[in-house]
């Protein structure tokens, strides 16, 4: 078998449909779009217009913002960190940061930053830098007898 001789299977396309080449084609004078009025027409957008009446999303109040300045954190929680660790994708010796942590397969990508939260238990002694942590899991690695850094708070 050669490139030149592949071909798609039996019934697996379509010929395209010619609409508007006359009435004995079966979809001619109309193309299919059946009778007059705008939506016959090209160029059609009429989605969310209600006859007149005021549209739905104009008759809702309009409610809060969005903050442009608001950071998304990468998030993992010390449930995740003593997986890694478990499975030994992690070192508890060395310091865990993002790069140790999208090294490891437990993060992907970094957003604005890691941000370090409390769910789970943590059982390993490790020393973790992050860009935000939440107090408890502060607390639970410090009981744990590590140490959490948060980049740009001095602590």
């Amino acid at each position: 078998m050669k490139l030149n001789e592949l071909s798609d299977r039996e019934g697996a396309t379509h010929a395209r449909k010619r609409v508007g080449r006359g009435i004995g084609s079966g979809s001619g004078k109309t193309g299919g779009r059946g009778v007059k009025g705008q939506k016959s027409r090209s160029g059609v957008a009429i989605n969310g217009f209600e006859g007149g009446q005021m549209p739905l999303y104009r008759r809702l109040p309009k409610r809060g913002f969005t903050n442009i300045f608001a950071k998304t954190y990468a998030i993992v929680s010390l449930r995740r960190i003593q997986q890694a660790i478990d499975a030994g994708k992690l070192d508890a010796s060395t310091e865990i940061d993002f790069e140790a942590l999208k090294a490891a397969g437990v993060l992907r990508r970094g957003k604005d930053g890691l941000k370090l939260l409390a769910d789970g238990e943590l059982t390993a002694k490790v020393a973790l830098t992050v860009d935000a942590a939440s107090k408890a899991a502060v607390e639970k690695v410090q009981k744990a007898g590590g140490s959490v850094a948060v980049a740009g708070a001095e602590a």
